[in-house]
């Protein structure tokens, strides 16, 4: 990994440190580089901010797409079949969509610079829309699915031909199956980089666009084959509570998601520390600078998709006068403020004899 100094610009964000005493000083440049396999799959993980910023919003727009075009096939054979089945997935369907748009409000609003307002940037606005799109599966999908549902459970019998509502949801589980393997192959692509498997990655990631379609996708996939399955019952035995069965079960499952979502979206907004292989890198990083000695407090926590907001305790090589040492924070400040990983980076002096931090011992293969 390098990590590279930043270039003049006159609209860079004035650092924290301003209103922030005894914490840090005036900026610099500098550089150093390391290699090992940990900081190269790291790299790989942390695509550039355009990069990662592209291949979510192409997720989420193939994910609202396709809703759509679902969520009105649906709606016609809902009102061509009756069926309690398909109207609760025409409800999935209609939820996703807009679920789906507030994702893409999501990304927009929590790109926006930092400012003095907001010296750490915008980027919790993602938790939060992700949020509110989360509780939208809940009221829009689970509550009409559960409530059709218990309506449609003692329906009189009456004759069915579902043939449409079975054309109808075999193109839709094509179309929901397209968009949740371009979710999928993305988090599979990231998670290797750090050798974690792609649903592994997609429940710890700090990109709630990510996390959000493919749930959602992977919820509308099971629903659909929950929906056949009732309406193919239906069909067979006459019996219209399998149809309405299988509505309820779609409202539970929706419910179980939307729930998991919110959970994870407040996770993050509240203040989340990173996983352990994230501290030991970035421990890494600090411990092979030129200029540190040791460090004895790392603080890392979220405060956007893949961005970091750092706080460490160092000791610096050799015997330095203050005002070398204030220099010092800042080369080292820097460099890590000009990866996209970081949103901001502060050092600050370790109290004398404080416990040093070690990066944990080689596991035997």
């Amino acid at each position: 990994m390098s990590v590279k100094p930043p270039e003049s610009n006159p609209n860079d964000k004035p650092s924290p440190r301003a209103n922030m005493s005894g914490i840090g000083r005036a900026r610099a440049q500098n550089s150093f580089t390391t290699s090992n396999k940990a900081d190269s799959a790291y790299a790989k993980s942390e695509p550039s901010y355009n990069d990662k910023k592209s291949s979510s919003l192409i997720t989420v727009l193939i994910a609202v797409g396709a809703n759509l075009i679902i969520a009105i096939a649906k709606t016609v054979a809902a009102f061509m079949t009756g069926s309690a089945s398909m109207i609760a997935e025409s409800a999935h369907s209609w939820a996703d969509a807009g679920n789906g748009t507030l994702l893409i409000v999501a990304e927009k609003k929590s790109i926006k610079p930092a400012d003095k307002s907001h010296p750490l940037g915008y980027g919790k606005e993602s938790y939060v829309w992700s949020m509110i799109a989360a509780f939208g599966v809940f009221m829009a999908g689970s509550v009409v699915s559960i409530y059709t549902g218990i309506t449609e459970w003692n329906a009189p019998e009456t004759e069915t031909n579902y043939t449409i509502g079975f054309i109808i949801l075999a193109v839709a589980f094509v179309l929901e199956g397209f968009s949740l393997v371009q979710a999928y192959l993305q988090s599979k692509k990231q998670g290797e980089a750090i050798n974690v498997s792609a649903i592994g990655y997609v429940i710890d990631t700090s990109n709630p666009t990510l996390r959000g379609v493919f749930f959602e996708d992977l919820a509308a996939v099971i629903g659909l084959l929950v929906a056949a399955a009732a309406m193919a019952m239906h069909a067979y035995t006459g019996e219209p509570f399998w149809d309405a069965l299988g509505s309820i079960i779609v409202g539970i499952l929706l419910a179980a998601v939307a729930l998991f979502l919110i959970s994870r979206n407040r996770d993050f907004l509240v203040g989340h520390r990173v996983s352990e292989k994230m501290h030991d890198y970035v421990l890494a990083q600090l411990l092979k600078h030129p200029d540190i000695d040791s460090v004895s407090y790392l603080h890392l926590e979220w405060v956007g998709p893949k961005k970091i907001f750092m706080v460490a305790a160092v000791d610096i090589t050799g015997n330095q006068k203050e005002q070398e040492i204030a220099h010092k924070f800042e080369k080292i400040e820097n460099q890590f403020r000009s990866q996209a990983l970081f949103q901001e980076a502060i050092l600050t002096l370790s109290v004398p004899n404080a416990e040093i931090l070690r990066l944990p011992e080689p596991q035997d293969p």
